[in-house]
C-alpha cells in the first residue's frame, strides 16, 4: 500500500504502545489512555497510521475512564514549595 504522506510503497506494520494525554492543565487531571494498535509506519519518510479501539475512543469523547478501556487515571499534581 502506497504512503498517503509522500506516495512510496514502503510501509511495514508493527505494534505499538501508545499513551494518550489530554491536552493543557486541565489533562494533568483526566486519565491517560493507553493504546496497543498495530502501526503502519512507512520507511521512506515516517508518517504513521493507526486506530484507536472503541472502548478507548470512548474514553478520550468522555474525558472520564470507563470500564474495560486501558487507562491510567489522573489525579491532581501535588505543589512542591520552594528550598530555601
Amino acid at each position: 500500500m502506497a504512503c498517503k504522506r509522500c506516495a512510496f510503497d514502503n510501509q511495514s506494520m508493527f505494534n505499538g504502545e501508545i499513551a494518550v494525554h489530554f491536552p493543557g492543565l486541565k489533562g494533568l487531571d483526566k486519565s491517560i489512555v493507553w493504546v496497543f494498535p498495530k502501526l503502519a509506519v512507512c520507511l521512506e519518510c515516517g508518517f504513521t497510521e493507526f486506530t484507536i479501539p472503541e472502548r478507548e475512543l470512548q474514553v478520550l469523547k468522555q474525558g472520564s475512564p470507563m470500564e474495560g478501556a486501558a487507562v491510567l487515571a489522573g489525579r491532581k499534581p501535588e505543589l512542591r514549595k520552594k528550598s530555601g
